[in-house]
């Protein structure tokens, strides 16, 4: 771990670690160079939160960077390789049109990894183009964004840059390239193609790394059986029960959970066909490629025990020389994930209703459950009934097709509930307040604001995002942000952006 730097200048310090392991995890590229960059919008209080200089940022040297067109002084550009089961089939993957720049210390001596996307072709990229188009790299920077201020572990987006070129997909797109940061892209995917094509030697470097990087308290963890891979397997178990639970409790659709999209460091990571859940429905599905369902919204805590025992596959050769006993080992720490999701779901949904943790009874449960019972059979919005609640305003009116009556009796027993808890019923709205978003990124305004973008009017966005900031805020500012979209006979739908 970097020291923190004190009385630093302000800019990059690249220090490039995973270049270190075995050459068979990447390839050395440089970023192709785009025809006309422009900056579109820059991340100021990431930027200052990384050291960096905003005013040399937005200059051209800056720009040049965001867009490929120069490397920062130190970074060493390398396209990440690695595997992943892409709607459960199997392929053979890496950065095809994403650079790692390298590793940047922060003034606090933490190491992120800085990334391009849509940088242009690398030899993973299987025939596709490298670039990306504007409205994709401007959501991801949107939702990233809003996932950070709800307090979601998420990948980061620093900057997003015009490249002046066209790119072609059902249509022609303006081009942009987004600069992305995160504690790393190390991805379940990285395991699996160590495992499958690598030598153990070389799947054993990659472990020790990881955990180096994110979990070093595991080396007290060797006298333990299975050692420190044991220990690194539950880590990230324990990171990935806590995350999708996160998720849940704001309605958040990942939409593509393979796993080269599952992070090892316990970030949300790759912002494609995601979006959020309006009316709550756990068959919820955004992606117009997810067919049959398999990443929709109630079957994301069960995905995310999928791609673990993927996970655990992968490490197999390194908890036990018998394989019976690697196995063994393996399924005995991937039982801990089910428990481990709910108790994190649970209590931050006694908190989304304003319960003590600590002070528990047998109702608890099933007052959240069947308030989710509710909103399904009602088709209450599941953002606008929990912000209802936490203001003490009329949550009814969500339930005014047919559910007002078994509403109310279900908020009798809320409200008769909350009486018997210890504690002023105000430290009971507060604790609610702090839970519950006023604000999502709402998908009908995600979309004003991608489609002025595209038009050249970046200030539906700048709003936008000002709104999101701080979506625990409850200012009058962002009530127009709440507001449904306009019914529709067509589902909403969302697209890779590949």
């Amino acid at each position: 771990m970097a020291q923190p730097i004190a009385n630093r200048e302000p800019g990059w310090r690249f220090d490039n670690s995973y270049a270190l392991l075995p050459e068979a995890f990447y390839t050395r590229q440089e970023p192709a160079p785009v025809h006309e960059p422009r900056l579109i919008v820059l991340n100021e209080p990431l930027a200052a939160a990384l050291g960096l200089d905003t005013r040399a940022l937005r200059g051209e040297d800056g720009t040049a960077a965001f867009a490929g067109n120069a490397v920062p002084e130190g970074a060493a550009p390398l396209a990440q390789a690695y595997a992943g089961h892409q709607f459960g089939h199997f392929n053979m993957l890496g950065d095809g049109r994403a650079l790692l720049l390298g590793e940047h210390i922060t003034p606090r001596g933490e190491r992120v990894d800085i990334q391009l996307k849509g940088s242009g072709r690398t030899p993973y990229s299987r025939g596709g183009d490298g670039r990306a188009a504007l409205g994709p790299m401007l959501r991801e920077y949107i939702v990233s964004e809003a996932m950070f201020a709800l307090g979601i572990p998420t990948t980061r987006s620093l900057a997003v840059a015009a490249t002046g070129e066209p790119v072609y997909r059902e249509t022609e797109l303006p081009g942009a390239v987004l600069t992305r940061a995160a504690a790393s892209h190390i991805r379940v995917g990285t395991f699996q193609y160590a495992a499958q094509w690598r030598t153990t030697e070389e799947l054993r470097a990659l472990a020790e790394y990881t955990l180096q990087r994110h979990y070093p308290e595991a080396e007290a963890a060797d006298s333990v059986e299975g050692g420190r891979y044991l220990t690194l397997l539950r880590e990230v178990m324990k990171r990935q029960a806590a995350l999708i639970a996160k998720w849940q409790l704001v309605g958040f659709v990942h939409g593509v959970m393979n796993t080269d999209n599952m992070a090892v460091s316990g970030e949300t990571i790759d912002y494609g066909p995601c979006a959020f859940m309006d009316a709550f429905d756990p068959a919820t599905v955004f992606s117009s490629i997810d067919a049959q369902g398999r990443y929709a919204y109630g079957n994301q805590p069960q995905i995310g025990a999928w791609n673990l025992a993927r996970f655990a596959e992968t490490l197999l050769p390194l908890l036990h020389d018998d394989m019976e006993q690697a196995v063994e080992l393996a399924q005995e720490a991937l039982s801990e994930f089910a428990e481990r999701y709910y108790t994190n779901w649970l209590a931050g949904m006694k908190d989304k209703l304003g319960l003590l943790r600590q002070d528990e009874e047998e109702e608890d449960e099933a007052l959240a459950k069947e308030l989710l019972v509710l909103m399904q059979r009602y088709r209450a919005d599941y953002t606008n009934t929990f912000r209802a609640l936490t203001l003490g305003g009329d949550a009814a009116a969500l339930f005014a097709h047919g559910g007002a009556e078994e509403f109310a009796l279900w908020h009798e027993r809320w409200q008769a509930r909350l009486g018997r808890q210890p504690g002023a019923a105000g430290a009971a709205r507060e604790r609610m307040r702090s839970s519950n978003p006023a604000i999502i990124p709402r998908n009908h305004r995600v979309e004003e604001a991608l489609e002025a973008a595209e038009r050249g009017d970046c200030s539906v966005m700048e709003r936008l995002l000002a709104a999101l900031a701080n979506p625990y805020a409850y200012t009058p500012e962002q009530d127009d942000y709440c507001t449904l979209p306009a019914p529709s006979g067509r589902p909403y739908r969302t697209f890779c952006g590949t």
